[in-house]
């Protein structure tokens, strides 16, 4: 334990996710010993990020404006709609240049155990695009966890009755270069359930 301010930034740090009390404390000395300029900008960072950023008002990502850069851009397709979870989940989708289409965050996923339900996600947002936006394809792309699963099930039992629409889930199994004597059991009985023709 330290004395003060020094021990208010490592518990603060620590509550962060993915740091643990050893990273905390070494972020917080590390701040102590940079220079003042440095720690001014990172102030001046996460003041703009707490009083700039907002939510799209389209599809739940974040956006410097009311509409994100996404949604204002013409030359996707209108179509075809990614459903993910956080907005994290957006620049991983983007980053492998093959999707062409909009997004629609739900903010999480269902977890009853931790009070997360519908209601707390942006399911009714999505339902209501879909009923007059002229989308053809929802892609599911939760996570492949339990959370993510009892997500994907419960918003395909809701998209089902849409007349026109096509449902589909990301496929899941063996990562690139991966050996099959290290893969899990579910791993690979996805992706022998997800195979394709060749």
């Amino acid at each position: 334990m330290y004395e003060g301010p020094v021990q208010d930034l490592i518990d603060e740090l620590g509550r962060l996710p993915g740091i643990g009390p050893k990273s905390a404390q070494r972020i917080a000395f590390h701040l102590l010993a940079a220079e003042p300029a440095d720690v001014t900008r990172l102030q001046e960072v996460l003041q703009k990020v707490k009083e700039g950023v907002v939510f799209c008002d389209v599809c739940g990502n974040v956006s410097e404006e009311t509409t994100c850069r996404i949604c204002r851009d013409v030359r996707r397709d209108k179509a075809l709609v990614c459903v993910v979870e956080e907005p994290k989940d957006v620049l991983a989708v983007e980053r492998t240049r093959e999707f062409k289409g909009r997004y629609h965050v739900l903010g999480g996923a269902l977890d009853p155990l931790s009070g997360v339900g519908p209601d707390q996600l942006r399911v009714r947002e999505l339902l209501a695009r879909i009923g007059k936006d002229d989308i053809t394809e929802v892609i599911i792309a939760t996570d492949p966890n339990t959370e993510g699963e009892a997500t994907a099930t419960y918003l395909v039992r809701m998209l089902r009755d849409f007349p026109g629409l096509t449902v589909t889930r990301l496929a899941s199994g063996l990562p690139m270069g991966g050996d099959l004597e290290f893969a899990d059991e579910l791993t690979l009985g996805r992706a022998l359930s997800g195979r394709r023709a060749l």
